[in-house]
């Protein structure tokens, strides 16, 4: 059982119908994003299915029984219980108020683990290994604008602003408009794959099995087509490392501020709202003010 897995959901004989709904619009009145919103209905199914009882049944002892089995039994990753609780303290504050102390007296270990970070050579080598124009797009942008994985797929080509040499990340978490600088040899490798689809709206549009239908399509890519082929590329070059999409920007910050830019300048350039959020995984180190442009058109070459 995995409360972070991002599949579409699954239907429940105790979680549907009015509670169901009820909790899909307190969800979408709280403007949650599309992945907390399906991780949180997730989490309340799984509560559910666990008791076998509706949720508005569900009784604060069980409530207990199952955090405690998931958190010493199942022994659930910081990342995961945390959604699993958020799911669920949502449902009994917002769609089916409760008050129970454990709502309150459930605490979890805030665990500040280390991203893992790639060097610049082993970016570059994921790059290399690419079979095909698209993905060799796709991680390069990720990487060299410091994207999270729904910035990169959403990208539209309004975004690309190239008398300015800025991209416009306008779906990015929190609903948080930026701009990123953007360096010549993305602009290239961007200007090169649009080229052999054309879609009028999206960068990285989806195309059916075969892509025909690419140059009209309305949908992006989807999450599993870059995930599945990272996990390839990784598996095929040997890495010892967990690398994931995500990782790609986590390197893009760490090689930013390892090249001279400013901690200021990379928390603009990551849309952090908090500095100590880009702290959490950037070494910081003296430097002097410098030119973030240069600094981006520098580093970001394609091997």
């Amino acid at each position: 059982m995995s409360v972070s897995n991002p599949n579409p959901k699954k239907v429940s004989p105790y979680f549907s119908g009015k509670y169901y709904q009820a909790m899909a619009e307190d969800l979408d009145l709280c403007g949650m994003a599309k992945r907390t919103h399906a991780g949180y209905l997730r989490a309340v199914r799984q509560l559910a299915d666990y008791c076998q009882t509706p949720p508005e049944k569900i009784t604060e002892v069980q409530f207990r029984d199952y955090f405690l089995m998931l958190k010493n039994k199942k022994k659930f990753a910081y990342g995961s219980l945390r959604v699993a609780f958020s799911g669920i303290k949502f449902f009994y504050t917002k769609t089916c108020k409760r008050r129970w102390k454990s709502l309150d007296q459930f605490k979890l270990q805030n665990v500040k683990a280390l991203p893992v970070v790639m060097t610049v050579k082993e970016v570059q080598s994921i790059i290399a290994r690419c079979s095909t124009l698209r993905m060799k797009a796709f991680f390069w942008t990720t990487y060299s604008l410091g994207l999270r994985l729904e910035e990169a797929l959403n990208l539209q080509v309004g975004d690309i602003d190239s008398q300015r040499m800025m991209v416009h990340i306008h779906r990015g978490k929190g609903a948080k408009d930026r701009y990123v600088q953007l360096s010549v040899s993305t602009l290239h490798i961007l200007r090169q794959y649009w080229a052999t689809h054309r879609n009028r709206t999206y960068l990285f549009p989806s195309g059916g099995r075969k892509h025909e239908k690419i140059q009209t399509s309305t949908t992006v890519m989807s999450r599993s087509t870059v995930q599945t082929a990272i996990e390839k590329i990784v598996k095929s070059i040997g890495f010892q490392k967990q690398v994931s999409t995500h990782t790609l920007r986590h390197s893009c910050a760490t090689h930013l501020l390892e090249a001279g830019m400013p901690i200021r300048a990379i928390q603009q350039f990551l849309g952090h709202s908090s500095l100590q959020t880009t702290m959490l995984y950037l070494h910081l180190t003296d430097s002097a003010a410098v030119d973030c442009r240069k600094v981006i058109n520098d580093l970001f070459r394609l091997p």
